[in-house]
């Protein structure tokens, strides 16, 4: 059995990806640690050239090994193999160097584990376009060995995507889970706005609000609110503080027949509330609310935030291979057969936000994307410090990858009540 595992091409692309890479953490190490080059622009030089030499080792790896066969005079590898190999690879490189390098180094992330995570982005970019580009002559007369590795595919084939039947896709009671942290101003706005949307348009609902263990009235205000307003509860969280416990506790007491995630600030606009249910109703299982696409909106982002928030997300999209572009974004919407089947949850902070539509996607549940509204808080301050949360994000980003790529489907669900939809269909 182990044979005819090892004689498949994916695990001989691992294998030789996991060569080229210890090569190259091997080089970095020697010029960052040995030649003294532990500046920031010492270790850009460094990741480039450690980066170029491990690419000439790999692409004769893969050509000996992996994609065998095809021509093997001087000229052809010099002068064609070689540089259409790097052209496959340029992509990255540039997003590693220039890009994904600096940010990492900037939040502090040690440089082997930044080294590593753009190995990783560079060999999943390299298969696929390997694959199909580069080596693509050589295998034009053979039959495939096995299909592309899940984890350098796109997410979920449209095969994989399911709707709801009739019977089963009605939401009975829509909740509406806010997370909230010293949230005394802005909390009583956000709850009136939501409230009176969902009852003009005549939704049944409920808002949970997870009291994050205030340190302000937020607590007292919450009292007043929930004693006035019969669809409105709070509890106070169980858990350390945090807005991944926060969240956490509010998705194990939610009453409803699906969930929404709501910012406290009233960031997210409540008329999207609204789209998400109605789009549930159609038999979705999740709906993602995007502001980078058509029709979507942000209002007053702070221009930093931005930079990382887009470079963020493309570097999710490019991993799991996605259309969608706001994973980050914490306002989106679940049935609860979906948090149910991602549990259990492990995030302690905003990289929750991640975890759960990538395990969602990883684990067969189907899904749309719409345009959403985003506007920055009028009042209070955000609770987000990036410098903190990089590793954190980047801890939940490539476990779920890994989950993916390596459990060989264990945690994706075999059954389900549902019928086939196309992914992102709007």
């Amino acid at each position: 059995m182990f044979k005819k595992l090892f004689s498949k091409k994916v695990l001989k692309f691992l294998i030789g990806g996991g060569i080229a890479a210890l090569f190259n953490l091997f080089l970095i190490f020697v010029m960052v640690e040995g030649l003294g080059w532990n500046d920031a622009l010492g270790r850009n030089l460094a990741n480039t050239i450690s980066i170029e030499l491990s690419l000439l080792v790999s692409f004769f790896i893969y050509r000996l090994w992996v994609w065998t066969g095809g021509v093997w005079n001087i000229k052809e590898v010099i002068f064609k193999q070689i540089p259409l190999y790097h052209l496959s690879a340029g992509s990255a490189v540039i997003l590693r160097i220039f890009i994904l390098f600096p940010i990492l180094d900037w939040l502090k992330v040690d440089y082997r584990i930044n080294t590593l995570i753009g190995v990783l982005l560079s060999a999943s970019l390299n298969y696929i376009i390997s694959d199909r580009l580069v080596f693509k002559n050589q295998l034009k007369n053979q039959q495939p060995e096995i299909f592309y590795p899940e984890g350098l595919e796109a997410a979920l084939h449209a095969k994989d995507y399911y709707q709801a039947h009739k019977h089963n896709q009605s939401i009975e009671l829509f909740s509406i889970v806010i997370p909230a942290y010293n949230e005394e101003e802005g909390i009583t706005p956000t709850i009136q706005d939501i409230s009176q949307v969902l009852t003009r348009e005549n939704i049944p609902y409920e808002i949970l609000v997870i009291n994050d263990n205030s340190k302000d009235k937020t607590e007292e205000v919450l009292k007043k609110i929930s004693t006035e307003h019969p669809q409105v509860r709070y509890i106070n969280n169980y858990y350390p503080n945090g807005f991944g416990f926060a969240v956490r506790c509010g998705l194990e007491n939610f009453d409803g027949d699906a969930v929404a995630i709501v910012m406290a600030d009233s960031s997210d606009a409540p008329e999207n509330i609204v789209d998400y249910y109605y789009k549930l109703q159609e038999g979705y299982e999740c709906v993602f609310g995007s502001r980078f696409i058509r029709g979507g909106k942000v209002i007053d982002y702070p221009t930093h935030k931005l930079i990382i928030n887009r470079f963020a997300n493309t570097f999710v999209k490019v991993l799991f291979g996605l259309k969608f572009n706001d994973t980050t974004n914490a306002f989106k919407a679940y049935r609860r057969e979906v948090i149910e089947g991602i549990s259990p949850l492990i995030s302690h902070h905003f990289n929750l936000t991640v975890e759960i539509p990538l395990k969602a996607i990883a684990r067969g549940y189907s899904y749309t994307v719409i345009p959403i509204t985003w506007t920055n808080r009028k009042t209070g301050i955000s609770k987000l410090k990036i410098r903190e949360m990089g590793s954190r994000y980047l801890f939940i980003v490539l476990s779920i990858l890994l989950e993916k790529f390596l459990s060989r489907g264990d945690y994706v669900r075999q059954h389900s009540k549902f019928k086939k939809i196309v992914p992102g269909e709007k």
